[in-house]
Parts: structure tokens; C-alpha cells; sequence
């Protein structure tokens, strides 16, 4: 299987979803509501299941895989009362009973931060893996020996000749 953090654009998917996840008042939204969240219009609900479930070691769905949310957040106790931290423009509601306006914490900032910092280091070790696979290839092995044979007999010419 190839690894996910090896897919064009994921890093900065992976850091959207972290950043906007993790400081987002409530823990756990559908995709659509992810996908408004993270990154607006340009990337609908589908592609943020796609990213968030190739990514488990961030991110777990609900029983009915219809919502997601970090590990992380889901380790707090919920008990956030989401309208202690009132906003300007209210834009989320799940359904107005009170136990629906309480959640889990929102992240630190530092949090937050240590979430990105593992996750670059993992794309850093799929780019590491990725050349380290690439290098050690039948590919590259035979193309090698051959140079090697190639210049060897070469040289032997070279050097024998009169």
C-alpha cells in the first residue's frame, strides 16, 4: 500500500484538518461541516473523508462513520460548554437541546503545534522511505551493475591495451 502522506497536497491537508479540528469549539462534525471548516468550497466533504480516514493515527470516525474527530480531542471529558466562549456570528448548532451544546476542549496551541510537528516528521519519513525504496530497487541495482561492468571493461581495455 502506498503511504498516504505520499498523496499530492496531503501534508497540508493533514495540517488544515489539525489546526481547524483541534481549535474548533466543537470536537466532532460531518464531513461537509469539516470540509466548511477546513478549507471552504474548494474541497467538498468527500475529499476530507477520504484524507481524514487515511489518516488514523489523527483521526476516528463515529460508530456510523458519518462524523470525525481527532484522538486526541476525544481523550477529554465532555464537558466544554461551547457557549462559555461565545461567538460574533453563531454558525453551529447541532440541534439547540443543552447536552448538544457540550463538547470536549479545544486544543492548546501548543497542541495543536506538536499534532503538526508529527506529522511533517511522518511525511519526512515517507519521502525517506520512498528514496530509500527507490535506490535499493531491481531497477537501479541492475542499472549499477551494468555501469559497473560497462566501466570495468572499459578500463580493462584501456589498461591492457598496447
Amino acid at each position: 500500500m502506498k503511504n498516504p502522506y505520499l498523496a499530492e497536497g496531503r501534508l497540508p491537508d493533514i495540517i488544515a484538518a489539525l489546526t481547524a479540528m483541534g481549535s474548533y469549539k466543537f470536537y466532532k462534525l460531518d464531513f461537509d461541516g469539516w470540509a466548511n471548516r477546513i478549507g471552504g468550497p474548494n474541497k467538498p466533504g468527500s475529499h476530507w473523508e477520504v484524507v481524514l480516514s487515511e489518516h488514523p493515527e489523527f483521526f476516528r470516525f463515529n460508530q456510523e462513520r458519518t462524523k470525525a474527530s481527532l484522538v486526541w480531542r476525544r481523550t477529554f471529558p465532555r464537558n466544554y460548554n461551547v457557549d462559555d466562549e461565545p461567538e460574533r456570528l453563531p454558525d453551529h448548532q447541532i440541534s439547540g437541546r443543552p447536552y448538544d451544546r457540550i463538547s470536549r476542549r479545544p486544543l492548546s496551541t501548543d497542541e495543536v503545534q506538536a499534532l503538526i510537528s508529527v506529522a511533517i516528521e511522518l511525511h519526512e519519513r515517507a519521502l525517506e522511505q520512498k528514496k530509500a525504496s527507490f535506490i535499493n530497487s531491481p531497477f537501479v541495482t541492475a542499472l549499477v551493475a551494468s555501469l559497473s561492468a560497462g566501466i570495468g571493461a572499459a578500463v580493462g581495455a584501456i589498461l591492457g591495451s598496447p
